[in-house]
């Protein structure tokens, strides 16, 4: 399983937010770059970049910080938050990103997705499904659609999209675990390929989510729970390591954030 460290960004800074509210901010660095490069340090394969602003927005709105953070790293990395239109989308990949979630126009516009998958390719193309209540949520979860998660997952999926990054928003931030019931109801139903996000606050979290693989989870996003301390990046990659291998690696030496505000 891949884990997926993640970099939330507003007003160009490095924060986590509650439940996708504004008002539950927590800032954690002022230089989200020099974040994303001590991933890196530690060992992450994969990053996961949303910018909050352009999802609030409908538009990108921290294009600076992207191409810093690609200019900083060398893994590949994620990006998702109003991505609503294919000149937004080229720019954005066009900067280094290695591919691109889109949520939002998803929903509104199953055509939208075909002309992305066409153009670029279903490697590069992420649906992004945010739920509350098994209802997809869009406009940067300010609203709730009356569409269930499950049937748009599906319907991507006969579209050609082949990935998703899957967000329980009830979960989101509040580092008391992930709703893995809906996690594996999305990835049996779906038949795609999925990330969990929302609620990864443990090790016993991580190796049950490893343990939904064979059913086609394929990673974990984490946030809160890393920038708070509950656990390291670097114990994260070993046990989803050590769920692939069987094999113990004994490196974990922390590493502190840079820039903690």
């Amino acid at each position: 399983m891949i884990i997926f460290p993640a970099i939330d960004i507003r007003g160009g800074l490095c924060v986590r937010l509650v439940q996708g509210k504004p008002e539950n901010e927590t800032v954690y660095s002022e230089r989200p770059a020099e974040v994303a490069r001590s991933f890196e340090d530690c060992g992450a394969r994969w990053l996961h970049v949303v910018d909050l602003d352009g999802a609030f927005a409908g538009t990108p709105r921290n294009l600076a910080v992207i191409e810093e953070i690609a200019g900083q790293v060398s893994i590949p990395f994620q990006v998702g938050g109003g991505l609503r239109t294919i000149q937004d989308v080229e720019k954005v990949l066009s900067l280094g990103a290695t591919r691109v979630i889109i949520g939002t126009r998803a929903l509104q516009s199953p055509d939208f997705v075909r002309e992305l998958l066409g153009r670029f390719g279903p490697e590069r193309i992420v649906l992004g499904v945010d739920a509350r209540d098994g209802l997809v949520a869009i406009q940067g979860w300010a609203e709730v659609s009356a569409v269930r998660a499950l049937d748009l997952l599906q319907q991507m999926k006969g579209i050609g999209v082949t990935r998703a990054v899957y967000t329980d928003i009830a979960q989101d931030g509040l580092l008391k675990g992930p709703n893995f019931t809906a996690i594996e109801e999305a990835a049996c139903q779906s038949g795609l390929k999925i990330i969990a996000s929302g609620g990864v606050s443990s090790r016993e979290d991580i190796q049950r989510l490893s343990s939904l693989g064979r059913l086609g989870v394929e990673g974990a996003i984490i946030g809160k729970a890393i920038y708070d301390g509950k656990v390291s990046l670097q114990e994260a990659l070993w046990l989803a390591r050590e769920s692939e291998t069987g094999e113990e690696d004994v490196s974990q030496a922390d590493h502190p954030l840079p820039g903690r505000s």
